[in-house]
């Protein structure tokens, strides 16, 4: 196994240690606690009977606050019983941001025995659920939760009779640095990153020295080693999922530098959302067990990729595949009318699909990237491509405007919602576009239907055009206007704060 990139330092030595140990930990996990947990995990007894024989020490209870980020309590597995397993423990709602008022603040966070794995990050042996939260009361699912909102949404579309299952595929794009350093006060405002990988750094001296080996700008995808010099990091990546029940996963260069991805077998939306916060987590423990910092921020780099979160999704029930026809591209009416509900509802889309301000220096026109609202059969300029597949099990739509700091119950679930609703109003997408939408100059594409320009506009769309979501009671106003509160903030601390750039654009004028 190759070492951090170029450091030989005595902990960078240590890291690669501890980051081997991690994949024989990973595999031990799988040889012996994970397959007996996949088996009997349904049921708190086996979970139970699991905690004594493989002398657990803890149990770690994680949920997705309404941002995205992951939250945990852990708990003495010694403590934990049938009880716990089968109701859940009371947590602080008021707590979280954008959740319960104080005044009731109570929430129960109950464990979906169906997530149960071994953490192989944990220093003690730790086993680890994803929860839902629920009203301690009435034990119905907590409208703000975003995962029941997921699971709410499924309900939803089976209820419909669309379809059984959407099933959801992702590429998740993420930077891996050598060193990150953010300052934010009254008198500083600064960020430096260090990512050895980046031309930029062509001439600095390391320890080990330089080795010259860097990708080309902007022409970094698919690079082979030694110009990619993470390769080693992402293979300890995807080992690790594999173990933790992830199938057909995939690695690669980004195209920019120091960027990775990884993409693994579609699921159900629920399950994949699931996979992919768990994937977000070990991305950044291997990382960090290398020494490095790994981020899934939108665009941290100027004038590099940003990360996206390419998500596909087919439309299935048992042995049908409801996205396959013999329209254009070979698509169903059902499929070209899910696309038109994307495309008709995208800017308040934009809101759950690119959440962050930062989502909106990648979505900007001229930096290639999918701001144009239109599909097209195998175009990566589109912001819906329509991937060649060689059998109708295969035919599936990919939306490639989302980035990858959005919460992936919320995302998931608008699209779903917003497709269904294409579906029912038997919406049309109009026609295809098979021109490179990336060579149409800035001021045409003014003229075209677009994303969301920035975050401000996205939460206005959404505020404006949120019926769709709040069908079946899938999502409630009540929840969309917490969420819309939560990232105002954010706008309101961001519009506060003076931008270095202003210092050169301004300070002397």
């Amino acid at each position: 196994m190759a070492p951090p990139c170029w450091d030989t330092s005595k902990g960078a030595l240590d890291a690669v240690a501890h980051s081997a140990a991690l994949i024989d930990k990973a595999c031990l996990i799988h040889q012996t606690q994970q397959v007996e947990i996949e088996r009997l995990m349904a049921q708190p007894s086996d979970i139970l009977a699991q905690i004594d024989a493989e002398e657990i020490k803890l149990v770690d209870l994680r949920m997705t606050d309404l941002l995205g980020r992951l939250r945990h309590v852990t708990l003495e597995a010694s403590g934990v019983d049938r009880e716990i397993l089968e109701h859940g423990i009371l947590i602080d709602g008021s707590a979280l941001p954008g959740w319960r008022d104080i005044t009731m603040a109570d929430l129960l966070l109950e464990p979906d025995l169906e997530t149960c794995f071994a953490d192989p990050f944990a220093a003690q042996p730790t086993l680890t659920l994803t929860c839902n939260s629920s009203e301690p009361a009435t034990g119905f699912s907590y409208e703000r939760d975003p995962r029941s909102i997921a699971t709410r949404a499924e309900s939803y579309l089976q209820a419909k009779g669309v379809a059984e299952t959407l099933l959801i595929g992702v590429e998740v794009h993420f930077y891996l640095f050598d060193d990150v350093r953010v300052e934010i006060g009254p008198t500083k405002v600064a960020s430096i990153v260090s990512a050895h990988e980046h031309h930029v750094e062509g001439g600095e001296t390391f320890r080990s020295g330089n080795p010259g080996h860097r990708p080309p700008n902007r022409a970094a995808y698919m690079i082979q080693s030694p110009a990619d010099h993470f390769a080693d990091i992402r293979s300890e990546m995807t080992t690790i999922l594999r173990h933790l029940g992830f199938e057909r996963l995939r690695h690669e260069h980004g195209l920019g530098p120091n960027q990775g991805r990884i993409t693994f077998s579609p699921a159900p939306l629920t399950e994949s959302a699931d996979r992919l916060q768990t994937l977000k987590y070990a991305v950044q423990q291997v990382a960090a067990s290398y020494g490095k910092s790994a981020t899934f921020m939108p665009k941290p780099l100027v004038n590099q990729r940003g990360n996206s979160l390419r998500i596909h999704m087919s439309l299935k029930s048992g042995d049908t595949f409801h996205f396959a026809g013999n329209g254009y591209a070979d698509l169903s009416p059902t499929c070209t009318s899910f696309i038109a509900g994307i495309i008709t509802h995208a800017k308040a889309l934009n809101a759950l699909t690119n959440p962050t301000t930062n989502s909106y220096r990648r979505l900007m026109a001229g930096q290639d990237e999918p701001v144009v609202l239109s599909y097209g059969a195998h175009n990566r300029s589109a912001a819906i491509r329509i991937p060649y597949a060689a059998h109708p099990r295969h035919k599936r739509i990919e939306t490639r405007f989302p980035d990858a700091a959005a919460n992936p119950y919320l995302a998931y679930t608008a699209l779903l919602m917003a497709g269904l609703d294409g579906v029912a109003r038997k919406l049309d997408p109009g026609d295809a576009m098979d021109r490179n939408l990336y060579d149409i100059m800035p001021e045409d594409i003014a003229d075209l239907p677009n994303c969301a320009r920035n975050l401000e506009e996205a939460l206005a769309a959404l505020e404006k055009d949120n019926d769709f979501l709040l069908e079946g009671d899938v999502m409630t106003p009540d929840m969309i206007e917490s969420y819309i509160g939560l990232r105002r903030e954010e706008l309101a601390r961001l519009a506060t704060m003076p931008h270095p750039l202003e210092f050169e654009m301004y300070y002397s004028g």
